[in-house]
């Protein structure tokens, strides 16, 4: 007997090979943005993993000088290739479908919140099923999944590579999502952070010596890029990054997406909100959910057409909007994005190019190529994206170390390696200057 979730990936492989044969008979695919100005702006980078040429957009400051130092000499963007870097729809289904070798071992952990729901933290062991205790003094990576809560082989792979290199890597599950229960009748909307400022508090406590990192993933972003910019100065994290980023919620569910890419995962949302029908059913009208045929649809069913609170689509937006305090955010965030990109749309309406042009807190890495968390590459590691990402954050703990030193501050104990001692993180205005 065929799993659900067998009978998906067969529907998407069946899919993708049908799309694939058409471009293959249609002619080359164009890439989205190709010829546009926006990608001659921000600082080149020599051409790597297929891709083509990088480019880092950003404000100029001590902070962005050393990333462009510490990016541009990385492997990462110099090595590798990948036989078919034309075709996004391929890449994003290799990042779907393949699991990361060897798969990890993962240990859950069931937070309670103040209104007695459920979050859940999966922390990933390894193979051979190790981690540090809770005085581990290597840095904690929370990896945030899409907002469907699908944990990809994609997202599973960087924890992994983070995992050899002296992280602590865990993945943040929502309400509901990826087995976690629904003990109450409500879901986390998409750009809540009240849910993730809660885990961040308790990863906080549990390593209170450790710097906090986090990583997100494709339409997961909008809950971190809301964090960032409610939370401001009091997020306790150290740095941030996205990868495939959708910026603009409200756009990205009135566009749709490709049915390749929606239809599936619109599949995956219905199934596991299924689950939890009768819970849901004082809350939303069930039928009108599970009848969706939209992601927009959807949405609207879950958090806009309540029974107890309804509210208009317009306002739903104001109090959800990935940016709408982007202003206000305080910690380094580096969006790794693709111009190519199937799923977030073409670059010219999807990017807020002028976020990262006046902001000294955002950083774009902006490739020609690479689909939706795809880049991939050959070799070891399969993926340069979390190369990229891995050594962002080696740069960034690089970089405060050299500050403190500058500034005759007391030595802080060293982070972004194995075996080494975090400090505790202070960031200083001055660096984004």
């Amino acid at each position: 007997m065929v799993s659900p979730e067998g009978l998906v990936a067969v529907a998407v492989v069946l899919a993708g090979l049908a799309l694939l044969a058409w471009h293959f008979w249609a002619g080359r695919p164009e890439v989205p943005g190709d010829g546009d100005e926006e990608e001659e702006e921000g600082i080149p980078f020599a051409a790597g993993a297929g891709s083509g040429r990088c480019r880092l957009l950003c404000k100029p400051s001590a902070l962005a000088q050393h990333l462009v130092g510490s990016l541009g000499r990385s492997a990462a963007l110099q090595g590798g290739c990948w036989p078919w870097p034309c075709w996004p729809q391929l890449q994003m289904l290799r990042q779907l479908l393949q699991l990361p070798e060897p798969e990890p071992a993962v240990a859950r952990e069931l937070l309670q919140l103040p209104d007695s729901g459920l979050v859940a933290l999966d922390w990933l062991v390894g193979p051979r099923g190790a981690r540090g205790g809770g005085g581990s003094p290597s840095p904690v990576l929370l990896l945030i999944p899409n907002a469907a809560g699908k944990v990809t082989g994609g997202l599973l792979q960087l924890g992994l590579r983070a995992l050899e290199r002296g992280f602590v890597p865990v993945i943040f599950n929502r309400r509901g999502h990826n087995g976690c229960p629904l003990t109450t009748p409500r879901l986390q909307p998409f750009g809540d952070p009240g849910d993730l400022r809660e885990a961040v508090t308790y990863l906080c406590c549990r390593y209170p010596a450790a710097p906090l990192l986090a990583v997100s993933e494709g339409s997961g972003s909008g809950l971190l890029l809301a964090y960032l910019g409610e939370s401001g100065s009091s997020s306790r994290l150290a740095a941030a990054a996205c990868l495939s980023p959708v910026f603009r919620g409200r756009d990205w569910f009135e566009a749709g997406m490709p049915w390749l890419y929606e239809w599936p995962l619109l599949l995956h949302l219905k199934r596991g909100l299924s689950r939890y029908a009768g819970s849901l059913a004082e809350a939303v009208d069930v039928d009108r959910l599970l009848g969706s045929r939209s992601l927009r649809e959807l949405e609207e069913a879950l958090f806009c057409r309540t029974k107890s609170h309804p509210t208009s689509w317009e306002a739903y937006w104001e109090r959800n909007e990935p940016l709408r305090d982007a202003d206000e955010a305080a910690v380094p965030v580096l969006c790794l994005c693709s111009a190519d990109d199937p799923v977030r749309g073409p670059p010219a309406r999807s990017l807020p190019l002028e976020l990262f042009r006046s902001s000294p807190y955002f950083f774009l890495l902006l490739t020609p190529r690479g689909g939706h968390c795809g880049f991939p590459r050959r070799g070891p590691g399969r993926c340069w994206g979390h190369e990229a990402v891995l050594e962002y954050f080696r740069a960034m703990a690089e970089f405060l170390r050299a500050e403190e030193r500058r500034k005759g501050l007391p030595r802080p104990r060293r982070w972004g390696g194995p075996a080494v001692e975090p400090p505790v993180f202070t960031w200083q205005r001055s660096y984004t200057r």
